[in-house]
């Protein structure tokens, strides 16, 4: 007899089915760990006992404001106790946390608040010159709450004190529903709002945990941005496994070194620019650790020579790759025994590689973009990285056409060309768009040009990405200027003046004066360009980034 959900009662009930989220994670880890420090932020501590209630009270707290189930609820914060905090009391107010990027200029910030419709707007008094301005670009406004920085009476501090600390802990009604809404970097005009699932956050936390080893002994150094694809689900994985946030408003080389020391930090996380900066201490500063220290490194691709330099220097690297659309990591480099076992400089040419899927992600694999079929396994042939799993995106906010193109044929199309090697690891060789990955950040290359394009002395721009030795990426301007401009504008004043017009991270390093490659048609030969930017030495002028 064959079986089935009707035979005998079999099928979901309360005590069999429970909505997966990550919420759950911090009500084990109240119960198990309550005397544990669960937050260091400076002199302060917080432990999870303590990071429970105040979590309960913001949760208590934004209902009172009127917030409601599925509303946003946006936080514009470097790596504070109220962001981490928000990444738990938000959902506990059925509401969708969205993480802002602290580095976006005002008028993207009122876009995503805006598109986002914010019902309330958790601020770093340090950002409220950049909140304030965007603010003034909307006609309808969140509620704006400035504080968080550990001020003993802030805006933040008030809000938590109107909170219920006995505020039951409210799962989700459907794993399915939206925890949180991280937007793009804004790759092809204005960014778009991926929207993330309960179930999709637990699952990529577990993975977190299994990846990269977290458990209680686990102290986790917040070098990696919380805004980032909600920091990789490292609030809730750390969270999930009873390990210890220590919380940094900046990454400074130096700084880093000291807290790991100080504090005996376990893991840490970031873009290859953040090996970079400790790799380039002078030798005398960046003597090997004391003990070893797990680093998760993601976006593009780390040199081989900056992964065997920190090696040297204590660090054990694990290489993950994933997008905003798929909770951050979806591929992890898995070091098989020979590779484990191999000199230092092989070791690290073969961590250099995207890897397999991430354990909760059913599938990664090279497809040929128009018939979808795979490529052959040659490690030579190109294709398109495609995802399919639990640990995707539900799709982009408004934006149907978006999302239908992304999940087309039943598969996420990550837009990055790369190519199938034997043994089924993936390595990325180029991106099918012109998205400039510099620090881990995102660059549109349509939008710096239309910056350029506003400049009163610019005929034509064009920008690719150039190698950087610090950043892994920066823009490179490639500009031809108006009739008689020549002796008006140099690479200097152009840098300078972009800098005025959008986020300083966004704008040109690098300048080259000239006519542009095109096509018998009048198309920009992008190509050309990004073989001259590679070349180096090409450039009139660079600018701070």
């Amino acid at each position: 007899m064959a079986l089935s959900d009707d035979a005998d009662g079999l099928g979901r009930r309360p005590a069999n089915h429970v909505p997966l989220s990550p919420v759950s994670f911090l009500a084990r880890a109240t119960r198990v760990h309550p005397g544990k420090t669960a937050v260091i932020d400076g002199e302060r501590r917080f432990t999870y006992a303590q990071m429970g209630e105040r979590c309960r009270r913001l949760a208590s707290a934004l209902q009172r404001l009127g917030v409601r189930p599925g509303e946003t609820v946006s936080v514009l914060s470097p790596n504070t106790p109220m962001l981490l905090e928000a990444h738990f009391g938000v959902p506990m107010a059925r509401a969708v946390l969205n993480a802002i990027n602290v580095r976006l200029d005002p008028p993207t910030v009122a876009f995503i608040l805006q598109h986002g419709q914010a019902r309330v707007f958790l601020v770093d008094p340090e950002l409220a010159p950049v909140a304030t301005a965007a603010l003034a670009l909307l006609e309808e406004k969140p509620v704006l709450i400035v504080g968080g920085a550990g001020e003993a009476d802030d805006g933040y501090q008030r809000l938590l004190a109107t909170g219920d600390p006995l505020h039951l802990l409210q799962l989700p009604a459907d794993e399915w529903d939206s925890i949180s809404l991280n937007y793009t970097s804004g790759t092809t005009g204005n960014p778009k709002g991926a929207l993330y699932h309960h179930r999709g956050a637990y699952l990529n936390a577990c993975a977190n945990c299994l990846v990269f080893g977290l458990d209680a002994s686990t102290v986790y150094l917040w070098t990696l941005p919380m805004f980032h694809c909600n920091g990789w689900s490292h609030p809730w994985a750390v969270t999930l496994a009873g390990g210890t946030h220590v919380c940094l408003r900046k990454v400074e080389p130096r700084a880093v070194l000291g807290l790991i020391a100080r504090h005996r930090v376990t893991h840490l996380a970031g873009a290859p620019v953040v090996l970079n900066l400790l790799s380039q201490l002078p030798e005398e500063e960046r003597a090997r650790l004391e003990h070893p220290v797990q680093v998760a490194v993601g976006g593009a691709a780390p040199p081989s020579a900056v992964i065997a330099r920190m090696e040297r220097m204590g660090f054990r690297v694990t290489h993950l790759y994933g997008l905003t659309e798929s909770f951050g990591p979806a591929t992890v480099c898995v070091l098989p025994p020979e590779i484990v076992a191999a000199p230092l400089e092989e070791r690290a040419a073969f961590t250099a590689r995207q890897g397999v899927r991430h354990p909760m992600l059913e599938e990664s694999t090279v497809l040929d973009p128009e018939t979808l079929e795979p490529v052959a396994a040659d490690g030579q042939t190109l294709g398109e990285l495609m995802l399919r799993g639990n640990t995707l995106m539900k799709g982009y906010l408004a934006n149907p056409a978006a999302s239908g193109a992304a999940f087309a044929g039943g598969w996420f199309h990550t837009g990055d060309l790369a190519v199938l090697h034997p043994d089924g690891y993936v390595e990325i060789k180029d991106r099918a768009k012109d998205i400039i990955i510099s620090g881990g950040e995102n660059i549109s290359s349509l939008e710096v040009e239309e910056v350029l394009y506003r400049h009163p002395d610019v005929l034509e721009a064009a920008v690719v990405a150039r190698p950087d030795d610090t950043w892994g990426e920066t823009p490179h301007a490639f500009v031809t200027l108006k009739p008689g401009a020549e002796d008006r504008l140099d690479a200097a004043a152009l840098i300078a003046w972009c800098r005025g017009q959008m986020a300083h991270f966004k704008c040109p390093r690098h300048v080259t004066f000239g006519p542009l490659p095109k096509t018998a048609t009048g198309k920009i030969q992008k190509y050309v360009l990004r073989r001259r930017a590679s070349g180096a030495g090409t450039d009139e002028a660079a600018g701070e980034r």
